[in-house]
């Protein structure tokens, strides 16, 4: 359980800091640009930290499917970018298809070493 803590962990950041992307301006504005920096390294940490009980397979596709739809809500809701019905199908077909790469429940854990 504590697997996914750090990976939730590690996905709020990492939407936090995609979403400093933008507001850094390619690496113009200071400040959002030490944020996004500062943000995606506690990311990786938060994410490294869940592959101690997570398989690799499973904490990546949550991370990069639930990091996906975060960024484009934030993007639909702070920077009044589009969101389209084509885009909410597109995140339905991939959280669909992460909750299908997860249904095979025979490696629940990483065996540590």
């Amino acid at each position: 359980m504590q697997g996914y803590l750090y990976l939730l962990l590690s996905i709020g950041f990492e939407i936090f800091g995609t979403s400093m992307l933008k507001l850094s301006s390619g690496f113009t504005n200071v400040i959002p640009s030490i944020i996004l920096i500062i943000s995606f390294g506690i990311a990786f940490i938060f994410l490294l930290f869940s592959l101690k009980t997570l398989p690799l397979s499973k904490a990546y596709s949550i991370w990069a499917a639930l990091g996906t739809a975060g960024t484009t809500l934030i993007g639909a809701l702070f920077f009044n970018e589009i969101l389209s019905v084509v885009n909410v199908i597109g995140i339905v077909v991939v959280i669909t298809g992460v909750v299908i790469m997860n249904l095979d429940f025979t490696n629940k854990s990483v065996n540590p070493k």
